[in-house]
């Protein structure tokens, strides 16, 4: 739980060295194709709404080429730059037309992924009795913008002075900017068949819909509640969740409660290895509420079951729900009806288009979708293993059984590594003429052997299996053997001239033998896909296999120490398109520090 009206003020940000065709503090003669790139930045639009909405793009787009990571946006439709007197924050009627160009500003703000987007709601106020006034005081922002822009132009079309002096008093008047604070204004490419008149009149399709008795219209005010609640996993923020949290702070006019889905409402999930922890999440989400409203006190608190403070708490008034989540919405509302509490307002937001979705992603903005785009891309540093060959680079491919590790490996042979079979070095390790063998008949006794002196690896397997001290005793023996093979097999690589090894290992991580690896390559799947594919493959029950699995880490441990995650759960082609990326970012890693291995 966190109840912080504000946040602290984070310091000051050292300006950049200027750039060229840039003078410190306002780009005074500044040129638009410069592309010189702020971190932070605040764009303050000030075209009416009806007009704005189709003006969007190009506006997000310049602002795009000169703001790299978080974009606050400070609605002030009708404000004039222009003129002797020193423009001042207004309070904008929250109307479902606003909450309508919300959502439409965050749906294009999904072709520009490198941009944190926050809308900025102080100012925006429903109709309510108990509002309170609109603060004088500027407003701590969690990264204070290098830069403000504008929408607004003035009639010659020019950086024209007087006018970004107002705009950069105006953006220092509301919010926390850096010192040396530069300005801009835009004038974006609308095209020859945009009607650039202030009449122009574009309804936007309708993206909130108030469940019954709550009516809308695009020009009717919107209702202001004292206590509401949202909830969502909250993975990776991305801008589907941001109309969802933003809408909901608008009729929230005191407290806002958010769920965040936890444990076991994270196990249906897609690639639930890659969910960020809970903490990181919340740590994501706070952030992101304090700056777009901090009038409002928050609640974040893990949600453990699909009701939630939703069902039980008397004090809410509204839930937040996506399109999918509705369902739960009115289950939620019987349960409170139940229970003798009052329904709640639902307000339910339509879900966003992912308009570059690949074939086997959904169609909407999701988290699912960024967790899929997180395979085959390094998650952490490499390691630097000086004592490895020289010239080669190592690789530990690991996964819980079942995984298709094996095939993920016969791929990345196919792409030109040299690939080693720990299961191949394991039988070499016990043959009669092998390293381990003698230690191993030592430990655990003749009546392991066949009648012909080899290893019976199944009577083997039944004395360790289960039993940590005799597991240990073997591995104690063997683990440090097929180490050793292993070794020598990266020095046949060299030999063949070969820059990649792969060493194809389910018991990696278990062995310690990432310590001779680069990096840790995971592959994962559902455990219940795992369970079946045992089964069709080796013959096992449901039981014995799902005890083969508990006794490996799992494929969350596995994740946890990975530099590279894939999954066979798709169809083969896209399994291939997965390893060829992965394959191709390993090679541009390889590149560019090309003595990092040596």
């Amino acid at each position: 739980m966190f109840g912080l009206s504000r946040y602290p003020y984070l310091g000051v940000v050292v300006p950049k060295a200027v750039l060229p065709g840039r003078r410190s503090g306002s780009l005074r003669g500044w040129c638009l194709g410069s592309m010189a790139v702020f971190q932070s930045g605040l764009l303050v639009l000030t075209t009416p709404l009806a007009s704005l909405a189709p003006r969007l793009a190009p506006i997000l787009t310049s602002a795009a080429r000169l703001v790299n990571h978080t974009l606050y946006v400070h609605l002030q439709p009708g404000m004039s730059l222009e003129g002797p007197a020193q423009p001042q924050s207004s309070p904008v009627q929250a109307t479902f037309e606003v909450l309508d160009f919300i959502a439409h500003l965050y749906a294009g703000a999904n072709f520009h992924r490198h941009l944190d987007v926050r809308i900025l709601l102080t100012n925006i106020q429903t109709k309510s009795a108990f509002l309170p006034p609109l603060s004088s005081s500027v407003q701590n922002l969690a990264h204070p913008p290098e830069v403000v822009l504008t929408d607004f132009q003035t009639l010659d079309g020019s950086q024209y002075n007087p006018v970004k002096q107002q705009l950069e008093r105006y953006a220092t008047s509301c919010y926390s900017c850096c010192p040396q604070l530069s300005s801009v204004l835009l004038y974006p490419d609308y095209g020859t068949g945009m009607l650039l008149v202030e009449s122009l009149d574009v309804p936007l399709s309708s993206t909130i819909r108030p469940a019954s008795p709550v009516a809308r219209s695009p020009k009717q005010p919107v209702r202001g509640y004292h206590r509401g609640a949202v909830g969502g996993t909250f993975d990776r923020l991305h801008n589907a969740h941001k109309v969802l949290l933003s809408v909901a702070c608008i009729l929230a006019q005191e407290q806002l409660v958010v769920g965040v889905a936890d444990k076991d409402l994270l196990k249906s999930k897609l690639l639930p290895e890659l969910l960020q922890p809970y903490a990181e999440r919340v740590e994501h989400l706070s952030e992101f509420l304090v700056d777009i409203k901090p009038s409002l006190t928050f609640d974040v608190i893990p949600l453990l079951d699909p009701y939630g403070p939703a069902g039980s708490d008397p004090s809410l008034e509204f839930l937040v729900v996506s399109e999918e989540t509705y369902r739960g919405g009115m289950a939620a509302n019987r349960f409170r009806l139940e229970n003798d509490l009052e329904e709640l307002a639902l307000y339910q937001i339509q879900l966003v288009k992912d308009e570059s979705h690949e074939q086997h992603e959904e169609e909407k903005v999701s988290s699912s979708n960024s967790r899929q785009r997180l395979l085959g891309k390094l998650l952490r540093p490499p390691n630097k293993r000086p004592e490895l060959p020289s010239g080669l680079y190592v690789i530990g491919l690991t996964g819980i059984s079942g995984s298709g590790k094996s095939s993920i490996a016969q791929r990345l042979k196919g792409l030109g590594a040299f690939v080693i079979d720990s299961d191949h070095l394991g039988h070499r390790a016990y043959a009669p003429s092998g390293p381990a063998y003698q230690p191993v008949v030592e430990a655990f006794g003749t009546d392991i052997l066949h009648k012909d002196g080899i290893i019976n690896r199944k009577i083997l397997g039944s004395r360790v299996f289960g039993n940590k001290k005799q597991m240990k005793i073997l591995t104690d023996i063997v683990w440090p053997v097929i180490a050793k093979l292993a070794r020598e097999e990266m020095d046949l690589a060299v030999a063949e001239g070969k820059d990649v090894c792969v060493i194809d290992a389910a018991m990696l991580l278990e062995a310690g033998w990432q310590n001779m690896v680069h990096e840790v390559w995971t592959v994962v799947i559902p455990e219940t896909e795992a369970v079946r594919r045992i089964v069709e493959r080796d013959g096992l029950s449901e039981a014995a296999a799902q005890s083969r699995l508990q006794s490996q880490m799992s494929g969350q441990q596995l994740v946890d120490q990975s530099h590279v995650v894939l999954s066979t759960l798709w169809e083969p082609h896209v399994t291939q398109l997965q390893v060829e990326k992965a394959w191709n970012l390993l090679q541009k890693r390889i590149a560019k520090t090309p003595q990092a291995h040596d």
